[in-house]
């Protein structure tokens, strides 16, 4: 059913009135931030759609103890150019799907990147988004208000429902504010680069230099026919694969590091350099999966055992031809597929079944979305935990009914 009607409340109360009502009468909502990851996950068999994109506003930050919350709509532009002013920033560079997508996020809202746990390049050093959330407002399925965690990052006993929240794609409850911690910007940064090398080989090199105690901020491999429509024309014209390794500190730790570590990995080739004003660039195009534009080809999101990361993309070769890109030294792979009814699903699973990790279909048609499994099936275990917290936050069933599995 196509949506026939956008719900806005402007805070808090009206957030909560709006789904007290739906449970009552048992509508279905789907719900969003700004509505730019709408195209992931699968489609939604709603009449309204509930956004929080009117809840907006930076109600608390201090600097000095690198702290900040805001209302869930609040876009995330607003939250990193008020960051920026202060030499600070998200810890985990959050990724944008935008052009994958073919969506505008300059609106993307800072609680949908909680709501999916959108993590990026940095989460190799920094961790995930869910590992930087103090604290929690929302609505759950009943419409009552619930607060989970503060400003303080504390260790807990029991159930910690605020990272919880996160990753769970607003079908548990609707976030009203959050509560995050924040880190001062790298005064400096660099980026070594390997040109040519073998997914193996590359994957090889990447482990290793983050191995050492260098505090390797981020880890790369481009594979050639993607490399070679990079932006960056420095790259893009050796026509060669890329790997690359990112390095964020004062410069002269920055220098050390660096010599150290062309030390380490010459046994992999030569080894280039980019300054820092080549190298924010470089990921930023890393950050937003330029080398992905909008596509009708499948785009699944697969995390694994970084060394897995070479022998699953192969394994797929067998019976299709794959474009990768590996990030987390080799940890996350993105991987493009020929167009199919079914989105290449069928031969994912299996290849990861056998070789561990978790397969997330993030750009396929809707038919296709419709039609299989868009997030990872969950072990029987973990399906009767999703289904009692489903049923606790949500017994009516109306947050994104469907969105993450079919029974709920």
């Amino acid at each position: 059913m196509a949506l026939i009607e956008d719900l806005k409340p402007t805070n808090e109360a009206e957030l909560a009135s709006l789904i007290t009502e739906a449970a009552r009468s048992a509508v279905a909502l789907d719900v969003a931030g700004s509505g730019t990851k709408r195209a992931v996950g699968r489609p939604t068999n709603t009449t309204y759609r509930l956004s929080t994109s009117a809840m907006r506003g930076i109600t608390l930050y201090e600097p000095n103890e690198m702290v900040m919350s805001a209302l869930a709509g609040t876009p995330l532009l607003d939250i990193q150019t008020t960051l920026a002013k202060n030499k600070q920033m998200l810890p985990f560079e959050p990724n944008d799907l935008g052009g994958a997508l073919g969506i505008d996020t300059r609106y993307a809202s800072i609680g949908a990147v909680f709501a999916t746990n959108a993590s990026g390049s940095r989460r190799l050093s920094a961790g995930a988004a869910r590992d930087h959330l103090l604290g929690v407002r929302a609505v759950n399925g009943r419409g009552e208000i619930f607060k989970n965690g503060g400003r303080v990052m504390k260790n807990v006993t029991g159930y910690d429902i605020s990272r919880g929240l996160c990753g769970s794609w607003g079908t548990l409850a609707v976030m009203s504010e959050v509560t995050f911690k924040v880190v001062p910007m790298p005064r400096s940064s660099a980026t070594l680069v390997l040109l040519g090398l073998p997914d193996e080989l590359a994957i090889e090199a990447l482990t290793t230099a983050v191995g050492t105690p260098f505090e390797i901020t981020g880890a790369v491999h481009i594979q050639q026919p993607l490399a070679v429509t990079l932006d960056h024309n420095g790259l893009r014209a050796q026509t060669k694969s890329v790997t690359a390794i990112r390095l964020e500190a004062d410069a002269k730790s920055i220098e050390y590091r660096r010599a150290r570590l062309i030390d380490i990995l010459k046994i992999y080739g030569d080894i280039r350099d980019l300054d820092q004003p080549n190298s924010e660039p470089f990921w930023s195009e890393i950050n937003r999966l330029s080398v992905f534009p909008e596509s009708p080809k499948p785009l699944w999101r697969i995390s694994t055992a970084p060394t897995k990361g070479p022998t699953i993309v192969k394994a797929m070769s067998r019976y299709m031809p794959v474009l990768a890109l590996y990030d987390w030294s080799g940890g996350l792979v993105w991987l493009e597929l020929p167009d199919s009814a079914d989105a290449g699903a069928a031969d994912v699973r299996r290849v990861v079944a056998t070789h561990g990790g978790h397969a997330t279909l993030i750009r396929a048609t809707p038919e296709a979305r419709i039609a299989t499994d868009v997030f990872q099936p969950p072990e029987p275990g973990v399906l009767r935990l999703s289904q009692k917290l489903k049923a606790a936050f949500d017994p009516a069933n109306i947050l994104n009914p469907g969105r993450m599995y079919v029974a709920f």
